[in-house]
């Protein structure tokens, strides 16, 4: 897979996006993204790679943005609250570059969390959250992720030490929505990527 590396703009100046093609014409456009940057998360990390490889090969453009103050994008780490503006700003020029087509969302860990919050001002097809970040963390974080529309797609690993299962079940709950549970996965799912490859491509409509 031949990785184009773009420059796009944003409030904080640069933003870096790694933009993997399918064969054919994209079928939409799926937009991907990172763990923490406080915490080495980048649009490298190997979750993130996996869903964008999953994406393409389901016949979509995927695109994985760096967040402020990682690779090539310019600014600093914002709580989440620019790097929501930032993947905003993606979207739009994406839709300018590439036309208006369907959009997925799908994140990892704090990229999970902040597109729980991008899905409250567009409207994307469907969502694919691999371990959001949810609750009360080590390290003194602590998220209140927004509710996500039905039928998103959650994926989590049953050890996992980073957000504790019990944080996204109780997230989940009252929504109604249900998770899908990776027996002795932990946050990173060493060993289990393919298993988040195989969860999503099962889950997609052909």
């Amino acid at each position: 897979m031949a990785t184009e590396r773009l420059q796009m703009r944003g409030a904080a100046g640069a933003i870096e996006v790694l933009v993997d093609a399918p064969a054919g014409a994209p079928r939409g456009l799926a937009l991907i993204a990172h763990p923490h940057p406080l915490y080495g998360g980048t649009a490298e990390n190997k979750v993130v790679q996996t869903l964008a490889k999953t994406f393409v090969e389901l016949g979509y453009l995927a695109l994985r943005p760096n967040f402020r103050g990682v690779g090539g994008t310019e600014g600093q780490y914002d709580r989440g609250e620019g790097e929501t503006e930032d993947l905003l700003a993606v979207i739009a020029q994406a839709h300018e570059r590439y036309g208006e087509l369907p959009l997925v969302l799908a994140g990892f860990s704090f990229g999970a969390y902040v597109q729980t919050r991008v899905a409250q001002r567009v409207a994307p097809e469907r969502m694919v959250l691999v371990a959001p970040a949810t609750g009360h963390l080590s390290g003194d974080r602590s998220y209140d992720t927004p509710a996500v529309p039905p039928g998103t797609l959650v994926i989590h690993g049953e050890k996992d030490e980073t957000v504790p299962l019990a944080n996204v079940l109780d997230w989940a709950r009252p929504q109604e929505l249900p998770i899908v549970v990776v027996p002795g996965a932990e946050h990173f799912f060493h060993r289990r990527l393919h298993l988040i490859k195989n969860i999503v491509r099962n889950a997609w409509p052909s």
